[in-house]
C-alpha cells in the first residue's frame, strides 16, 4: 500500500499505513489488532523499560487487566492505536488518546529495538496522519531517549509536573512536551 493511503473497515476509521526505510530496516505502522496486545504485554514486563516509562499500571504483571484495558482502547474511536513493525516483527506500539481536555501520545518500543531510530521514525510517520494539534507528550525526567524522540519530531518542552511513578514506587518529575503544528 503506498504511503499516505487511507482506508476504512466497517464503522471504524483505519489510519494510514506508513512505511519508512532506514537501511535494510523497514518500519511500518498498522492499526493495532487485539491479538497483538499479548506482545505489548510482554514488552512492558521488561524491568528497565518499565523503569524508564515510570508511569505504568500498578500491577504490570496482571495480564488479564492489561488485555482488558487495551482491548477497550481498540474500540474507542477517540484513541488511535498503532502497532509498530520492523520488517515483519512487532517492535512496539504508539497511540493518541484524550486525557481531560488534552490530546496526548504514548509509545512503547521493545528494548531490542532501542537506539535504532525506530521510535523517531514511527512517531514522525504517525504525526503525518494523526493531525490533532496541539498534541502533548509526557516523559520521565531521566528518560533521555524519549526526550530526544519527542524533540526530533518537533515537540517543545513547555513545562514539568510531578506524579507518582508506579514502576518506581515514588513521586518523580516528568517533562511536558507540546507539538503545535
Amino acid at each position: 500500500m503506498p504511503r499516505g493511503t487511507k482506508f476504512s473497515c466497517g464503522n471504524r476509521k483505519i489510519n494510514v499505513i506508513n512505511q519508512s526505510l532506514m537501511g535494510n530496516i523497514k518500519i511500518r505502522l498498522t492499526p493495532t489488532e487485539k491479538n497483538e496486545l499479548e506482545t505489548f504485554f510482554q514488552f512492558q514486563l521488561d524491568e528497565e523499560a518499565r523503569f524508564l516509562a515510570a508511569f505504568t499500571a500498578r500491577d504490570s504483571t496482571d495480564k488479564n487487566a492489561y488485555i482488558e484495558k487495551y482491548a477497550k482502547h481498540l474500540a474507542n474511536p477517540t484513541i488511535n492505536m498503532q502497532t509498530i513493525w520492523v520488517n515483519d516483527i512487532i517492535a512496539g506500539s504508539l497511540a493518541k488518546f484524550v486525557l481531560g481536555n488534552e490530546t496526548e501520545i504514548t509509545y512503547w518500543i521493545d528494548r531490542k529495538f532501542w537506539g535504532q531510530g525506530v521510535a523517531k521514525t514511527a512517531l514522525n510517520d504517525f504525526l503525518k496522519f494523526e493531525k490533532t494539534r496541539p498534541i502533548f507528550g509526557r516523559v520521565a525526567f531521566d528518560n533521555y531517549g524519549s526526550q530526544k524522540v519527542l524533540e526530533y519530531c518537533g515537540f517543545i518542552k513547555i513545562g514539568q509536573d510531578k506524579g507518582f511513578a508506579n514502576a518506581r514506587q515514588v513521586e518523580i518529575e516528568e517533562f511536558i512536551y507540546k507539538l503545535s503544528n
